[in-house]
């Protein structure tokens, strides 16, 4: 009886152990101090976003029918569907929340 004792102590401390707390921050509200940046629209060529945004950082070649390439940039990547965007997404930046101020 004591070893039956001791066996179901130990797993309960251990099971104790074992639990981390779970953070869950919902997708809409990560980079919300990015939510007002401007990204290039739906449609837009790439000439265009080049002229109005810059040369991208990298370029990555169309992969697929029909052939979707990426353009990325620091802060998000445009997505092209033939030579017009198809969608631009913010970059996720996770960040520690053991150092923010609370």
């Amino acid at each position: 009886m004591g070893k039956l004792f001791a066996v179901i102590v130990i797993t309960a401390m251990v099971a104790q152990v074992s639990f981390a707390e779970v953070i869950k921050i919902p997708v809409g509200s990560q980079a919300s101090h990015k939510k007002h940046q401007q990204l290039p629209r739906q449609g837009q060529s790439r000439a265009s976003v080049e002229a109005q945004f810059g040369a991208p950082e990298a370029i990555n070649p169309a992969v697929g029918e029909p052939p979707i390439s990426s353009w990325q940039y620091r802060d998000y990547i445009v997505y092209f569907e033939y030579d017009h965007v198809l969608h631009s997404v913010i970059k996720h930046k996770p960040t520690n929340l053991d150092t923010q101020s609370k």
